[in-house]
């Protein structure tokens, strides 16, 4: 069967992975891009066109980022990562963040609590939004991924349900050294996760640690 998995997402060392204040024009809230400064000089990232900064690629950084799409078939987001509003679709013009031709070029499921048409935009990318607990989002999710893993995009409060129900195989966390103080929490209520992996750590000389979780047999 396809993995379940997590990759190149990030939080501060205070375990943050988005500041407070999220809207529109801050879609990391007080954080600003902190929280991605280590992947905007990867080709990886700059090939996505997700900052516009030249910078020069760091070996490391470029390792973990570049294995962001392999072999993936399908991703699962939260609502909020797909959009900084709330609450019932009364803008249906509004596409994610990432324009007319999104990065994903896969199927991508939102969780959400508020029905909405299947969006089909360019390069491949379908957003399918659904209201569905973690299980049966995931069944969803693998019969559009034609055998291939599902990724659990994020946010934070997205990936916790997942863990919650124990169905994430694999996931990259980057450890980025800033402190954020307030936001949204990635590890709230998973005291000995670290019974359930087998956790790799790699330094970066950008100043991140790329923490690898591999589930136990």
């Amino acid at each position: 069967m396809s993995s379940v998995r997590v990759h190149n997402f990030s939080v501060s060392l205070d375990g943050f992975a988005a500041g407070e204040g999220q809207q529109l024009d801050a879609p990391f809230g007080h954080a600003g891009m902190r929280l991605m400064e280590w992947a905007f000089g990867t080709r990886t990232f700059r090939a996505m066109e997700i900052h516009g900064e030249p910078g020069g690629s760091v070996g490391v950084d470029e390792a973990f980022a570049s294995a962001w799409n392999v072999d993936v078939g399908v991703e699962i987001m939260g609502r909020n990562k797909f959009g900084p509003y709330r609450g019932p679709w009364n803008d249906e013009e509004w596409k994610g963040w990432w324009g007319d031709d999104p990065v994903f070029h896969t199927p991508v499921v939102v969780l959400t609590h508020h029905s909405r048409p299947t969006l089909q935009m360019a390069g491949g990318t379908t957003f399918h939004f659904v209201d569905a607990e973690p299980s049966t989002a995931l069944e969803q999710a693998r019969e559009l991924a034609g055998g291939r893993d599902v990724r659990i995009g994020g946010g934070a409060d997205t990936i916790r349900q997942f863990l919650a129900a124990d169905l994430i195989d694999r996931m990259h966390i980057v450890l980025v050294p800033i402190l954020l103080g307030r936001g949204e929490r990635l590890w709230e209520g998973f005291d000995g996760l670290e019974d359930s992996f087998d956790i790799e750590a790699v330094p970066s000389p950008s100043g991140v640690i790329h923490l690898t979780f591999t589930r136990r047999s």
